[in-house]
């Protein structure tokens, strides 16, 4: 594991959780930063970290969390630059989870890949440590080879076994809701790269996803012609929308999460009532496919596109079209 892991290795189980677990928010709580800051930039304690059975990569991500970025000019030794070196630290180990929860021994590696650009004291200092680690046969950066952190691919959610046609996030960005050709939805923690739980319940494609603002509802288009509406704090099916009579495209949901808007290709958009799972009113006029729809902030118009190369806008208090936006050459 290493000299340090070794050590610590040697110690009474209650001793490592004490020390991997409690030390750094002991000294964020005590109000001694200078010591937060040099754990997590000391390469053996972040080794260390990872390694143990009982915390691994995410827990380690989650230190950085500590001390919160608009609180810490309050404390004494709060240092911009030592805070942007732990930013960065943070990204890489971000970046590098998925492989480093497969090997471990490669944190070394991504570590100098990634962190190599930056000319930063407190980052030099960790990468010449890490340059020593010698537990285990490793692959050396010589120079910067990796994609540096806030840059290009951050994570990659695996789990669907189709292609993945819709995505929403929830707006505190804590999630992401995926549908797929699987005929499911996933819901995943975008902190950790989790998936948190699997919605079954259509029979074929999912082809557009929407959530509410809260977080805390998801409604889903498919292929078998229905809409389905998802707790998203329980992972259960509320209740399907079916009036449609050919594949659901689209679906927006207004702001106050009363209200869900799907575009179809049987041409129509219908408004659904998200309280009591009724259909409100159907909006027609396209005269080929709906294959997407918005609502405004206010929640009173819609606005959906077509393979009839238009753009409708949609009056939600009455149900009756306001204009159409005439122009595209193609569909919409």
């Amino acid at each position: 594991m290493g000299e340090f892991a070794d050590k610590l290795a040697a110690k009474p189980l209650f001793y490592q959780r004490a020390y991997l677990g409690s030390l750094l928010p002991n000294h964020v709580k005590s109000g001694n930063l200078e010591k937060y800051y040099q754990k997590l930039t000391d390469f053996n304690f972040l080794m260390a970290k990872i390694q143990h059975p009982e915390f691994g990569v995410q827990a380690l991500i989650d230190d950085f969390n500590l001390v919160d970025a608009s609180k810490a000019v309050t404390y004494p030794e709060y240092n911009p630059e030592k805070v942007k070196a732990l930013n960065l630290i943070q990204a890489a180990l971000w970046m590098s989870a998925d492989i480093l929860d497969a090997d471990k021994t490669k944190l070394a590696e991504q570590l100098l890949g990634r962190l190599l650009y930056f000319e930063m004291p407190q980052i030099q200092a960790m990468l010449e440590v890490a340059k020593q680690w010698k537990a285990a046969p490793w692959l050396r950066p010589l120079t910067p080879c990796l994609t540096p952190p806030r840059r290009g691919l951050l994570r990659t959610l695996t789990g669907h076994s189709n292609s993945v046609n819709a995505v929403a996030i929830t707006a505190d960005g804590k999630r992401a809701i995926s549908g797929s050709g699987d005929n499911s939805l996933k819901v995943w923690d975008l902190t950790t790269g989790d998936e948190q739980f699997t919605l079954k319940g259509h029979s074929y494609s999912v082809n557009a996803v929407a959530v509410t603002a809260d977080g805390k509802g998801a409604i889903s288009g498919s292929s078998d012609n229905t809409l389905k509406v998802w707790n998203l704090t329980s992972g259960k099916e509320e209740f399907t929308l079916e009036g449609h009579s050919d594949w659901v495209n689209a679906v927006a949901v207004t702001a106050d999460g009363k209200m869900a808007i799907s575009g179809s290709f049987d041409n129509t958009v219908k408004v659904w009532d998200l309280t009591t799972g009724k259909e409100l009113f159907t909006l027609k006029g396209h005269s080929d496919s709906v294959n997407a729809v918005a609502v405004t902030e206010d929640g009173k118009q819609a606005i959906s596109g077509s393979w009839d190369n238009t753009v409708k806008v949609w009056d939600l208090t009455t149900g009756k079209e306001l204009f159409t936006l005439k122009g595209h050459s193609d569909s919409v």
